[in-house]
C-alpha cells in the first residue's frame, strides 16, 4: 500500500509560489517542479511541465520521454510568447511500476530515500555549487552559504533538448521505506539530519511528516517557495 503526503507553501519572502506538484497513486506518478524566470514565468513553466509529464505518462511514455517532451514544449511556449526572459523549471519525479520505482530529475530539486533509519540523497544536483564540490573547490558545508548556490546548470525550458541530461535511477521500494521529493525551499533551510529525524517518526502519518518539514523550513527563514511530497510504502 502506498501512502503519500503533500504540501506547498509560498514561503515568507516571495509573493508568488512558482512551485507546483502532482501526486496520483492510481497513475503511479509523483512530481515536484520549481519554476524560475520571474514575472510569473516560473509559475507557467512549472505548471506546463506538470501538465505535459502527466499527459505523456497517461499516453504510455516513459518518464524520461515525458520529461524531454516537457522541455521541448516549454521552449516552444517561450518562443511563441516572444519572451526576452527564458522561463524554466526544475523537476523531480517518481514513477511506480509494480514494486519498483523509477526516479528522474533535472535541476536542483531533490529526491531522498529513507530506509532503516537512514536518509540518502538519490538525486545529484544540477547546480554550479555541485560542480564546485565535485572539483574539490568547496565543501558541501561551504555550498550551503555560497552566493551562487541557486544557479542551476540544467532546467526544463532553458536547456536545449540535445543538451538536456535527464538522470534516472530504479529501485525497489520495500515496506517501511519512504521517498521524499522536494524543492530547494526545503533543503536551503533544513539540514538532512533534521529531515531524517522527521521521517523517522513512524507513528506520524506521511502528511504529518510533510507538515512538520514545511514548518521547519518556515522556522529556518522560509526564503523560497517550499514544496514537499512524501511517498511511504506500507
Amino acid at each position: 500500500m502506498i501512502e503519500f503526503g503533500h504540501l506547498t507553501h509560498v514561503g515568507l519572502r516571495r509573493e508568488l509560489n512558482e512551485d507546483t506538484y502532482y501526486g496520483d497513486s492510481e497513475l503511479g506518478l509523483w512530481l515536484v517542479a520549481d519554476g524560475m524566470g520571474g514575472h510569473q514565468y516560473g509559475e507557467i513553466a512549472s505548471a506546463l511541465a506538470r501538465e505535459v509529464i502527466v499527459r505523456e505518462i497517461r499516453a504510455g511514455s516513459s518518464l524520461t520521454e515525458a520529461i524531454r517532451r516537457a522541455d521541448e514544449e516549454i521552449i516552444r511556449c517561450s518562443r511563441q510568447r516572444n519572451d526576452s526572459l527564458p522561463m524554466g523549471t526544475t523537476v523531480v519525479a517518481a514513477r511506480q511500476l509494480g514494486n519498483r520505482f523509477e526516479v528522474a530529475w533535472v535541476g536542483d530539486s531533490r529526491i531522498y530515500l529513507w530506509r532503516d533509519g537512514a536518509l540518502t540523497q538519490l538525486s545529484h544536483d544540477h547546480s554550479y555549487v555541485q560542480e564546485l564540490i565535485a572539483q574539490g573547490a568547496i565543501s558541501a558545508e561551504q555550498a550551503r552559504t555560497h552566493p551562487h548556490r541557486n544557479v542551476v546548470t540544467q532546467a526544463l525550458g532553458v536547456t536545449s533538448p540535445e543538451q538536456l541530461n535527464v538522470e534516472t535511477l530504479s529501485l525497489e521500494l520495500r515496506p517501511g521505506m519512504q521517498l521524499l521529493l522536494c524543492s530547494d525551499g526545503l533543503t536551503e533551510e533544513v539540514e538532512d539530519a533534521h529531515i531524517a529525524r522527521v521521517l523517522a517518526r513512524q507513528d506520524h502519518s506521511a502528511q504529518e511528516c510533510v507538515d512538520g518539514l514545511v514548518a521547519a523550513a518556515l522556522d529556518g527563514g522560509g526564503s523560497d517557495n517550499i514544496t514537499v511530497l512524501l511517498i511511504r510504502r506500507h
